[in-house]
């Protein structure tokens, strides 16, 4: 504010009029004078500071020697004098107005642009503001979570606060006190551990409801590309139908898949300004599941089920359990030099925990996918699977393939290749080429399974830009993934009659009894899960 006013005061036009002093009888004047508006701030006039150009303007004000005439006319000598000094005051006006200027130019710098002091570029500023945006999108992203971690705890207090109200609780503590009182003494922990581990894994009969604990983590459900503003995505999570899609403010929300009035599917309508409108008679719900509309009747409050959401990574996440939300989301991006080249999702009819043992093993490979990725592939004598005693991942021996389980129902593989398509028996960095997978196995039911499939790449970038590269990808993975399926349908319907599909565990099938192993654990609710790092 304090430059407005100087420069104000420089706008205005220098004003010009004849000298009254040499007016004559008939009203003829014989002389004129230039007066201006003179810019001052504070502590005197701007002309009078110090700077680096005062020796060039330090000129004598001509006007206190003008000429002055008693006479009622002036003679030729006396008007050309007047008139020299009416030039030499305009000349000292105009250096008098230029310096000024020259002088506010400077203050409006030294006051509006700091960065003039500072000496910062604008590459720094961009960088310094760029670093200030992340540090906002990182605060405003672990609020989301506080939120939704704060909601589901006070979903929980209310779920308890109607046990104790029907005095479920007080059963509970007394049969568990008659049960400590009537029970043995306890074994040690470890104790438990190896009788666990000597019983052998029994997975047979049919598919039960997943346990509840199992829901307790962050699962995803989609990739970003595939949600546009007006998309409604549907699936089902643990035996429940949702629906995804982006709000007002472009962010997701999942909210059940159902109408609040006459149960109508939801994702059979369409997207409203940012709010999903049921097909039937048009009510429409946020993100949070609250109804914002009810056409052709009297509004009433109406909210459906809805659960925490979040994007990150290019992959929508959802959090479907009771427990509040984890604070923080696992990454799934491809290492540093992967590009992605697929992305695939599609719907199984197979439960997800024998999906998820079909990816963890790889020594089926030379038997199962001979007409396509292992086409060609020696049987090696002896196949190993190599990992820390408390890991999850591992590497393969002698395939160059570096695998991981991360929980809840991620799958993550990176492949050494010299040649695209041809693998050496080395380990993976010695690769000089590779590719990189991800595999994820959402619970849609007790018999069906949404994958999401990515393939990342670190050579070849040109095959991002070959027109309907897409569709080639896609055809491979579905015939690799036909050649697993109709095993694994096999395995399915043997186990639903009775059969354990993990009888004999030999040494090749360690990551995949580490995940059993895991599963089981979560399950029956152990405070510290097995494997973990």
């Amino acid at each position: 504010m304090t430059a407005i006013a100087p420069a104000a005061a420089l706008s205005l036009p220098i004003s010009c009029s004849r000298s009254s002093k040499f007016v004559n009888k008939k009203g003829v004047r014989g002389g004129f004078v230039v007066f201006a508006i003179s810019a001052s701030g504070e502590g005197g006039g701007l002309v009078d500071k110090k700077n680096p150009w005062s020796t060039l303007f330090n000129v004598e004000e001509p006007r206190c020697k003008a000429p002055q005439s008693n006479g009622k006319f002036l003679d030729v000598n006396e008007a050309f004098e007047v008139a020299r000094y009416d030039i030499q005051y305009c000349d000292w006006r105009a250096r008098q107005d230029l310096l000024t200027i020259m002088l506010l130019h400077e203050k409006v710098v030294d006051v509006l642009n700091p960065l003039a002091r500072e000496y910062k570029s604008i590459g720094t500023l961009k960088k310094d503001l760029a670093e200030l945006q992340e540090e906002l999108a990182e605060a405003h992203k672990q609020m989301h979570i506080s939120e939704a971690r704060v909601g589901a705890a006070l979903d929980k207090l209310a779920h308890m606060e109607t046990v104790v109200n029907d005095r479920l609780l007080q059963d509970r503590t007394t049969t568990a006190t008659e049960i400590t009182t009537s029970s043995p003494p306890s074994t040690s922990k470890e104790t438990v551990e190896r009788k666990t581990q000597r019983k052998g894994l029994n997975v047979s009969g049919p598919v039960q409801p997943y346990h509840p604990r199992l829901k307790n983590f962050w699962y995803p459900i989609a990739f970003s590309r595939d949600l546009k503003e007006d998309t409604l995505i549907p699936i089902d999570c643990f035996e429940e139908p949702w629906v995804v899609f982006r709000g007002k403010d472009g962010k997701p929300g999942c909210i059940r898949n159902t109408c609040a009035h006459r149960a109508c599917p939801l994702d059979l309508g369409s997207v409203n300004e940012g709010r999903v409108q049921c097909p039937y008679h048009g009510w429409e719900y946020s993100t949070d599941g609250t109804c914002e509309k009810m056409p052709s009747t009297k509004f009433v409050n109406v909210k459906i089920k809805s659960l925490p959401c979040f994007e990150q990574e290019g992959m929508i996440w959802i959090w479907p359990g009771n427990e509040p939300p984890a604070a923080t989301i696992p990454s799934l991006e491809p290492p540093k030099g992967f590009l992605i080249h697929a992305e695939i999702v599609m719907e199984l009819p197979v439960e997800h925990g024998l999906l998820l043992d079909n990816l963890l093993d790889l020594a089926h490979a030379p038997f199962t996918h001979t007409s396509t990725f292992a086409k060609g592939w020696s049987v090696p004598s002896l196949v190993k699977f190599l990992t820390p005693s408390s890991g999850l991942e591992g590497y393969w021996d002698p395939y160059p393939i570096d695998m991981e389980f991360r929980p809840p129902c991620m799958v993550l593989s990176t492949i050494g290749i010299s040649k695209p398509g041809k693998l050496e028996g080395q380990s993976t960095k010695q690769c000089s080429t590779h590719l990189h997978q991800l595999h994820v196995c959402l619970p849609s039911s007790r018999n069906k399974t949404r994958l999401l499939y990515r393939m990342s790449l670190d050579f070849a970038p040109v095959l991002q830009y070959v027109p309907f590269m897409h569709i080639l990808w896609r055809h491979f993975a579905e015939k690799v993934l036909n050649e697993d399926l109709r095993l694994v349908l096999g395995q399915q319907d043997r186990m639903i009659n009775g059969e354990n599909v993990w009888n004999m565990p030999v040494s090749y099938d360690k990551l995949g009894v580490r995940y059993r192993l895991w599963r089981t654990a979560v399950e029956e609710g152990s405070k510290k899960l097995p494997f973990s790092k």
